[in-house]
């Protein structure tokens, strides 16, 4: 399962398809992409993310709230502050992916 995305790749993400999608609405011959591709994400952090990938699998994080509280549980203050800030740019990162990929899908259609 995948359990974490790092913000270059959902920006190479969001790239890859704004350059795909608006080729594929011309009828200009593409390569699929790889089947590890995020094609759409829909929610957002307090109600939850799904996150879809072109082969079909989708991943549904846990909430913030869930997150943050999951950070509670480390040992170290250090720990859980790095956990806090880890969870705060991972949803920030999925709503610039959302967008991103809304923008790209708006393009091609």
């Amino acid at each position: 399962m995948r359990t974490s995305i790092t913000a270059a790749a959902a920006v190479g993400t969001a790239v890859l398809l704004s350059l795909l999608l608006p080729a594929a609405s011309h009828g200009a011959d593409t390569v699929p992409p790889p089947d590890d591709t995020i094609v759409s994400v829909t929610g957002d952090a307090a109600n939850g993310f799904e996150i879809q990938y072109y082969d079909g699998t989708a991943l549904y994080p846990p909430t913030d709230s869930e997150a943050m509280a999951e950070c509670s549980e480390h040992d170290t203050r250090v720990e859980r502050v790095r956990c806090r800030t880890e969870v705060r740019t991972w949803y920030r990162d999925l709503s610039d992916l959302a967008q991103a990929l809304d923008w790209a899908h708006a393009q091609a259609g």
